[in-house]
């Protein structure tokens, strides 16, 4: 790395720090609460010890079923202890509206973004480009988290802020993966790499097969794989950060994924090449 670049980025870095207390604020609500429902996205909230717990609307069969789920991940259920009403599933119905609630609704404190340098000892990590549906990127973060994958990066705006949506489409992920989220990310994809990084981006133009990428990549490279939205892809700049451009062929007549499938397939496939190699 040359000076003036180390330079620049610690400049950055510097410029980043001084934002992190704005950084996630295009994405939150005005009162920095978010309202998660369903068993496996309350049960992951009341799991995680950074994420503040406010009011919990319950059915008594849901609770008991909650407090079992929160044993089993190696919670403790006591958390719940002086914040839980038990009411009815019509109650709940007024504040979920349409959301299958499975009983349970819980108002909890958003989380606060973590930083790109909390990513040095990640080696897998999905990077979003303006990919604003939520039950996309809700989707997506359930199969980096099943897929392990062990963050997600995204711009404050232009991407959905968290919500209950989003939480129960991740079915728990939310609370189990590091977010990220960046004001600008061609500054953040230059700091990914200088971490070390092999940044990958999906696109169909001028892209080479995935698999071939994975063949010649070392199973120790760490790997950035990053997804534009669906429409308009990678922006031009994401593109020319990327150090590769790859693409998904398909061999059926539709030649073409949603991006939450993209995802879920490259991290497959990232997956199984690393397997093969320990075997």
């Amino acid at each position: 790395m040359t000076k003036n670049r180390s330079q620049r980025n610690k400049r950055n870095r510097q410029m980043e720090a001084d934002r992190s207390k704005d950084r996630r604020a295009s994405r939150r609500g005005t009162d920095d609460l978010v309202h998660l429902f369903g068993i496996h996205a309350v049960a992951a909230a009341a799991c995680n010890p950074q994420r503040p717990l406010i009011k919990l609307m319950a059915t008594q069969n849901a609770e008991a079923k909650l407090r079992q789920e929160i044993k089993n991940m190696g919670g403790d259920p006591s958390k719940l202890d002086g914040i839980t009403q038990n009411t009815t599933p019509k109650d709940i119905d007024q504040h979920a509206k349409d959301a299958v609630h499975q009983g349970l609704y819980l108002t909890a404190g958003q989380l606060e973004s973590a930083d790109i340098s909390d990513l040095a000892d990640a080696n897998l990590i999905v990077i979003l480009d303006q990919v604003t549906d939520p039950h996309n990127v809700g989707a997506i973060i359930r199969s980096s988290t099943a897929l392990g994958a062990q963050a997600l990066i995204m711009t404050g705006r232009h991407s959905p802020e968290e919500s209950g949506i989003m939480a129960k489409t991740a079915s728990g992920g939310l609370d189990m993966i590091t977010m990220v989220t960046v004001p600008n990310l061609a500054r953040a994809l230059d700091d990914i790499a200088d971490l070390g990084f092999h940044c990958i981006g999906f696109d169909s133009e001028e892209s080479i097969p995935f698999e071939s990428i994975l063949q010649k990549t070392a199973p120790e490279q760490k790997l950035a794989l990053v997804y534009g939205s669906e429409g308009k892809g990678l922006r031009r700049l994401t593109r020319e950060k990327c150090a590769e451009l790859a693409r998904l062929d398909m061999p059926g007549p539709i030649k073409s994924l949603n991006v939450s499938n993209a995802v879920a397939m490259s991290l497959y496939g990232c997956h199984l090449r690393r397997q093969s190699v320990i075997n």
